[in-house]
């Protein structure tokens, strides 16, 4: 079954990394990139995306509200946060998770360990 994921990091070469190696480990995922928030709003509208991957550091909107109107528009799109920074109490991670966000890899990461995410959620998917 294909399915889209929609990676998003302010980052191009974080962006162009996940889509390489997801690409290389599984050709029924078609991997999006977006370098900033609105632009991954946009195609979140278009209900095109499967998945959303999302950086929380990102300087035009973090991944929290990103996040939180992404849930607004679709709320069973599966979300996986991905972070550089350990933990901190007043962290979007810790905004997120109490919103109900259940997926976080920290980077650098392992992309096995971001694809087993990825099929888990899929599995877990409604139907549509």
């Amino acid at each position: 079954m294909k399915f889209s994921i929609l990676v998003v990091d302010d980052e191009v070469t974080i962006t162009n990394d996940v889509k390489f190696e997801i690409n290389n480990r599984d050709d029924d995922i078609d991997v999006i990139c977006c370098n900033n928030g609105y632009e991954a709003l946009s195609e979140i509208m278009q209900g095109k995306v499967d998945i959303l991957i999302t950086d929380i550091a990102m300087p035009d909107m973090d991944g929290y509200e990103l996040y939180a109107r992404s849930k607004e528009l679709r709320p069973d799109l599966p979300i996986i946060m991905m972070t550089g920074f350990g933990y901190d109490p007043n962290h979007a991670v810790v905004k997120a998770r109490k919103d109900g966000l259940e997926d976080v890899i920290f980077k650098p990461f392992d992309y096995d360990q971001l694809l087993k995410l990825i099929y888990k959620r899929m599995k877990e998917k409604p139907k549509s």
